[in-house]
Parts: structure tokens; C-alpha cells; sequence
């Protein structure tokens, strides 16, 4: 399965945030899906062409859901355009004016990589957001509870890691559900965010997501590093992408994550050297 095809995601605005003293990052990558023009009416004529050449015409995202059809299954939520509230930390705070942004961690817990990025964070004084996969949190739980413990937040990334957009109602709220327990029962406390694996939202898992207490999070900086790029490229995406208000995307599971640890001791001193703060949104 293609991992981080797209940025899309939807609805819910980000709340409140706490700031810390370190930076921090966000997701994986995904690419703005453009809508295409629906079909022409019964019996409607084609419009006519102009009589000068035109240029080609911009989609622009609705920032509105399609509601998804009983008869037809779950609908893929509309893309949303990159200045929406899911893409950047809110105004809260003075959050923009104060160079804050969030560092979030996708895919684990890892017995080889978890520890190593929480050592890095306590090295730094920041804290993220760890969005876990039910199955790895269920394999190792004392991750979990390590996660939480050194006071950053758990969220939840399903169950199985599945493309939700392919899934019945039932499975949806069977992947979310599942995770949101067992990180209960490691913390105390239910998760308040999840994340769609690879940014592939739907209507089902937007509702699903609401009706279980969560709001979605997605990303704006997105070095790709599950692809493994390298180091070098990684580090350099995240610097030349961060802004005031940014999240930004790392992994520490779902394979060989060593350029992202790597690449997050180089980038993390350079945003803090040049003010930037960190934040885990509530």
C-alpha cells in the first residue's frame, strides 16, 4: 500500500495548545487532491468554447465534505485547502507570533526506535504528539505507558494502519475504537487526536472520529522521511518548510527509521537556536 500519498483531511478545528521548550514535528507526506468537473445533465448541450484560447482551469477544494451516499458506501472527503485550521496550529496563545509549532511521531511504538526518539526529546525538553498504531501499542505496551509517562500525548492512528477510505462503517469504528482503548488503559486518559494513515481521510472516519471524541489532525511539513530519502534530505525538507504554526511529520515505526533519528538531531537544535518553541495541541 502507497504510504503518504496525500495531505487531505477535514472538518474540527484545532483547540487549545500548550506550549514547551523545544521543537517538534509533523506526519507524512501527501499530495492536494484536485476535484474534476462532475458530468453534464440529461440533454444538456455542451457549453460552447470560447473563441479565444483560455487557460486551463484551477479546481479549488471545497472546504465543505461530500456527504457520503448510503446506496454508494463511504465517500472520500473533499480536499481542503492548505490554509485550514488542519494544517496549522491555531492563533491560541499567540501561537503564530511566537515561532510555536508541533512536533508529531507516526507509526510506533518501536522497541528499537521509540526509545531512542524519546531520548532525543528529553534531550531537548520538547514534547510531541505520538500517533500509535493499535496493534504496535498492543505489542508493546510498556512503550506506551513510557510515551505517556515522559508527558507526551498518545493519538490514534487505527488499528491496523489500513487506507480508511476502502473500509465499511463497521471496520472504521472497529480500527479507531480498538486503539482508543488499549491507549486508555495505558494512560488513563482517552486520546483527543487522530490521524488518518498516509492523510487518506473519509466521511465515515471524520463522523467515526467525532462520535468517539477525537478531532483529526493533519500535517503541514512532511519531509517524507518514510520513504528513507536520506538524512540530508529530510533535515532540509523540515528546515526550509517550517513556519510559525506548523506540525510537522517524523515516524519512529513501520521499518528502518534511522535517517529520521538522525535527521532529528540535526534539525531540532537549528529550530530552537533560531526561537522556535514546541507544542502537544490538548
Amino acid at each position: 500500500m502507497s504510504r503518504r500519498l496525500l495531505l487531505s483531511a477535514a472538518g474540527l478545528t484545532l483547540l487549545s495548545v500548550e506550549a514547551c521548550g523545544a521543537p517538534l514535528s509533523n506526519g507524512s507526506s501527501a499530495e492536494h487532491r484536485a476535484g474534476s468537473p462532475g458530468p453534464l445533465p440529461p440533454n444538456s448541450a455542451p457549453p460552447t468554447p470560447p473563441p479565444s484560447p483560455a487557460a486551463s482551469p484551477v479546481n479549488v477544494p471545497s472546504p465543505a465534505l461530500n456527504v457520503p451516499s448510503p446506496a454508494l458506501g463511504p465517500a472520500t472527503a473533499a480536499p481542503r485547502p492548505m490554509t485550514d485550521p488542519l494544517f496549522s496550529l491555531p492563533a491560541a496563545a499567540g501561537a503564530t507570533a511566537d515561532k510555536l509549532v508541533a512536533l508529531t511521531i507516526d507509526d510506533g511504538p518501536d522497541p528499537t526506535h521509540t526509545p531512542i526518539v524519546l531520548g532525543i526529546l528529553k534531550q531537548f525538553g520538547i514534547r510531541a504528539t505520538f500517533f500509535l498504531v493499535g496493534e504496535n501499542a498492543t505489542e508493546h505496551p510498556e512503550l506506551v505507558r513510557e510515551i505517556s509517562q515522559q508527558g507526551h500525548h498518545l493519538a490514534n492512528h487505527t488499528w491496523t494502519h489500513p487506507d480508511l477510505r476502502h473500509l465499511p462503517e463497521a471496520q472504521v469504528r472497529d480500527e479507531l475504537e480498538r486503539t482508543s482503548d488499549v491507549l486508555q488503559k495505558a494512560s488513563g486518559k482517552p486520546p483527543t487526536w487522530f490521524r488518518a494513515p498516509g492523510g487518506d481521510w473519509s466521511n465515515v472516519a471524520l463522523r467515526t472520529c467525532s462520535e468517539l471524541g477525537m478531532r483529526p489532525m493533519g500535517w503541514s511539513v512532511d519531509p517524507r522521511d518514510w520513504a528513507r530519502p536520506g538524512t540530508s534530505k529530510i533535515t532540509s525538507r523540515v528546515l526550509k518548510a517550517v513556519r510559525p504554526g506548523s506540525i510537522v511529520l517524523n515516524h519512529d515505526g513501520g521499518g528502518d527509521r534511522s535517517q529520521t533519528i538522525a535527521a532529528m538531531r540535526a534539525y531540532l537544535p537549528v529550530l530552537i537556536d533560531d526561537g522556535y518553541l514546541f507544542t502537544a495541541p490538548r
